[in-house]
């Protein structure tokens, strides 16, 4: 299982994200009040203004203060490590 900082030590689990999104608009701003309101906010902003919210597949939303580009950037470095088994070295 792989893992990616999400700011502050912070780690998630790579499988587990289904949606990296921006806090701006109006409806990831509903999704964010109706998840603090059923208990399935995680909050590791460390009281930083939210940059990048990711939702998972269990549906809980974490609030990251690092922004979503970074992470995404993060998760292309991640992706780069791992080698496709259909690649092969052509000479």
């Amino acid at each position: 299982m792989k893992f990616i900082n999400i700011g502050f030590g912070n780690m998630v689990a790579v499988d587990r994200m289904v949606a990296l999104v921006s806090p701006d608009s109006a409806p990831v701003k509903r999704l964010i009040q109706d998840a603090k309101d059923e208990g399935r906010t995680i909050d590791v902003t460390c009281g930083r203004r939210t940059r990048a919210v990711i939702i998972t597949d269990s549906e809980h939303v974490i609030l990251s203060a690092i922004q979503a580009e970074t992470i995404a950037n993060r998760l292309d470095d991640e992706n780069l490590d791992v080698e496709d088994p259909g690649e092969e070295d052509v000479l």
